[in-house]
């Protein structure tokens, strides 16, 4: 168990790629190559990406695309040993108050519909379903949920 004191939320460095790409690793079974985290990090000036820390160890990270007034996550993963703390929830919380601070007005992403948990968090921040996309995963060609929320 995370205690909330030992929880802590701060912007992703270069020097967070390595444990970043291990929880891709952990948590996705198409992982994003270490060359594109730090890609995000260092050429996409709309990239903005957070990890989640316990005791100064990388246990989540969530990225996002700011343009003009839209965020769009890009990705989301929790360490499987942290799972089900609602570490996911606050990183996310996370992530709106900046996107609102970078100028987004609203926000979406693309889940499985496969993925309950996720689902169910999303819809427990207020995004809402606004449509599908036909075989958008391509290790199993399943379909992707887009959702959206208001931020303002």
């Amino acid at each position: 168990m995370v205690e909330q004191s030992q929880l802590d939320f701060r912007f992703m460095t270069v020097e967070d790629v390595g444990p970043v790409v291990e929880l891709e690793h952990l948590s996705f079974t198409t992982p994003w190559p270490m060359e594109a985290f730090i890609t995000e990090l260092t050429v996409n000036q709309n990239a903005k990406y957070v990890v989640a820390t316990a005791n100064g160890r990388v246990i989540g990270y969530c990225g996002m695309w700011v343009i003009i007034d839209e965020a769009h996550i890009t990705n989301v993963a929790i360490h499987p040993d942290y799972r089900g703390l609602k570490i996911g929830e606050k990183l996310m919380r996370q992530m709106m108050g900046l996107a609102v601070i970078f100028g987004a007005e609203r926000m979406t992403l693309e889940v499985r519909p496969s993925n309950e948990v996720a689902r169910n968090m999303y819809k427990k921040l207020g995004f809402e379903d606004a449509g599908r996309r036909k075989g958008y995963y391509s290790d199993n060609n399943e379909d992707a949920l887009i959702m959206w929320v208001n931020l303002t």
